[in-house]
C-alpha cells in the first residue's frame, strides 16, 4: 500500500518546510555505526559535543534504548514531530539495527513522521520494508551523475563483501543510487537529494545531476557546501565560497525546489533545526551507558489463554489476551484486550506492539519467528510454554525457571493451530 504525504506532514517536517523549523523539533537517533563507502570529505566521530556537521555523534544507541531516549526527550522537547536516522555511519550498513529501531518506535509514537538519509548503495531491498513502516522522507547523497567526477569523491565502496576502487566503484554507487529514486517515488517517499558543493571537482556538474535526478522523480534538493574536515582526504581543500554556491543553487533552481535552510545535523541532533537542545547530548550519553531494561514502565504481562488459568493458546489464534500484573497478595488480573484483525503481515506485529506497550512479556503456548522477532525488537520478551498462568508469570517477575517452557524445538509453525505453516499473519 503506498502511503500518501499530506500537506500536514511536510508542515510539520522542518527539514522539507521552512516554515516548519521554528515550531517544529526533529530528533536523529545514532543508531547505525558503520558506513559502507568512506566519502573523502567524511571522517565519522564519537564523543565529539563540539563539532556540528553529518557523521558526528556523542553516542551510538542499540534498538531499544533508542526508544528509551526518545521517551526521555519528550519530556524536554513536547514538539518533536520528526524521527531520523542519518548515521554516524549508513543507514543501510546498519539495516537489522535500523529496522528494529524503527519498528520499536513507531510502536511506541506511532504519530511521529519517520525518515532517513543515506547514500544509496544498499537501500533498494529495504524500500517494500521501510515504506510498510511508514517512512515518509528519505535523502540520498548524489554528488553527481557522472563517474570520472565521483570517482575523485569517493575512496572505496563496499558492496556484498567486495570493496571497489575509482571508477569501478563509482559505477557501481551510481547504478544503486538512480534506481532507488523511482522506487521511492512509487511508495509515494518524498525524495530529497544532498550534493556536497566541492571547489574543482563537482561545483560545475549540478545542472546535468539535477537533470538526471528530476527525470528520476526526486522531489527537492539541498546544495551543501563542503566542511574541510581534519583527517579526511579533502581537509585541505578549500571551502566553496558564496559566489560559487550561489551559482550553483542558482542552476539547480532550474530544474528542482532548493532547500536553502539545512543546519548540516549532527547524527545525534535534537531540538529545533540550528538550535539543538545541549543537554540532549547527556541525556543520550546516559541511557547509551544505563543497564536499565525498561521493566520500571512496563508492569504488566500479556497471556495467551482460553480459560484464564492455563497459557494454551498460539499468538497467531488469540482474539485476546489477558493482561496480569504482580502485587504484594501475589498476581492480579487486570483486563482482557482485544487482538488486532488478522492480516496486513508485519504491521500487525507492529499494532499488538503497540496494544502491549505496558507489558514486559506474553506467555503463548506457540509463535511464529516473524511476530516474535518484531515483539522482541519492541521489548517485549516472548516466552513459548503450557501450563499454569501462575508458573508463568512466576518465571518472569521472580526470574524463575519455568518448568513447562517449551523448548525450542517443541513448536513448529502451522502445528496446533490453524494457520498454513508460512508465520502468522
Amino acid at each position: 500500500m503506498v502511503k500518501v504525504i499530506t500537506k500536514n506532514d511536510i508542515a510539520k517536517h522542518p527539514c522539507f518546510d521552512v516554515e516548519a523549523r521554528h515550531t517544529h523539533a526533529r530528533v536523529h537517533l545514532p543508531v547505525a555505526p558503520r558506513c559502507n563507502i568512506q566519502c573523502n570529505y567524511c571522517n565519522r566521530k564519537y564523543d565529539c559535543v563540539n563539532e556540528s556537521r553529518p557523521g558526528v555523534t556523542s553516542s551510538v544507541l542499540d534498538p531499544f534504548k533508542a526508544v528509551t531516549y526518545l521517551k526521555e526527550l519528550n519530556k524536554h522537547i513536547p514538539n518533536i514531530s520528526v524521527v531520523g536516522i542519518a548515521g554516524p555511519g549508513d543507514p543501510f550498513a546498519n539495516p537489522d539495527e535500523v529496522l528494529k529501531t524503527l519498528r520499536a518506535v513507531k510502536a511506541e509514537f506511532p504519530d511521529k513522521i519517520f525518515c532517513l538519509s543515506t547514500n544509496g548503495l544498499n537501500l533498494e531491498p529495504y524500500i517494500d520494508e521501510i515504506a510498510a513502516l511508514d517512512v515518509t522522507h528519505v535523502t540520498l547523497t548524489i554528488n553527481g551523475v557522472r563517474t570520472d567526477i565521483t570517482s575523485k569523491i569517493y575512496r572505496w565502496v563496499r558492496y556484498n563483501k567486495k570493496v571497489y576502487r575509482g571508477e569501478e566503484a563509482a559505477a557501481l554507487l551510481l547504478e544503486k543510487q538512480l534506481a532507488c529514486i523511482p522506487l521511492l517515488k512509487a511508495k509515494g517517499i518524498t525524495v530529497k537529494i544532498n550534493f556536497i558543493i566541492i571547489p574543482g571537482i563537482n561545483d560545475h556538474h549540478i545542472d546535468e545531476t539535477t537533470r538526471v535526478v528530476k527525470g528520476l522523480g526526486a522531489d527537492l534538493i539541498n546544495c551543501m557546501p563542503l566542511i574541510p574536515t581534519a583527517g579526511s582526504n579533502f581537509e585541505d581543500m578549500p571551502k566553496p565560497d558564496q559566489k560559487m554556491i550561489f551559482r550553483v543553487r542558482a542552476e539547480a533552481k532550474h530544474h528542482l525546489p532548493i532547500m536553502t535552510h539545512c543546519a548540516r545535523c549532527r547524527a545525534d541532533a535534537a531540538g529545533l533545526l540550528g538550535q539543538d537542545m545541549k543537554e540532549a547530548y547527556t541525556i543520550l550519553q546516559q541511557v547509551s551507558s544505563s543497564v536499565e531494561t525498561g521493566e520500571e514502565s512496563r508492569p504488566y504481562v500479556a497471556v495467551a489463554t482460553y480459560e484464564g488459568h492455563l497459557v494454551n493458546l498460539h499468538l497467531g489464534e488469540a482474539k485476546s489476551v489477558y493482561i496480569f500484573r504482580q502485587t504484594p497478595n501475589g498476581f492480579q488480573y487486570v483486563e482482557e484486550r482485544e487482538m488486532p484483525d488478522k492480516g496486513g503481515g508485519d504491521q500487525r506485529w507492529i499494532d499488538v506492539a503497540r496494544l502491549l506497550i505496558d507489558c514486559r512479556a506474553i506467555l503463548v503456548a506457540g509463535v511464529g519467528e516473524n511476530p516474535a522477532s518484531i515483539l522482541k525488537e519492541c521489548g517485549i520478551r516472548v516466552v513459548q510454554m503450557t501450563g499454569m498462568i501462575d508458573e508463568g508469570l512466576d518465571g518472569i517477575y521472580n526470574n524463575l525457571p519455568i518448568r513447562s517452557i517449551k523448548k525450542a524445538d517443541a513448536f513448529r509453525c502451522g502445528s496446533g493451530c490453524s494457520g498454513n505453516a508460512q508465520g502468522c499473519a
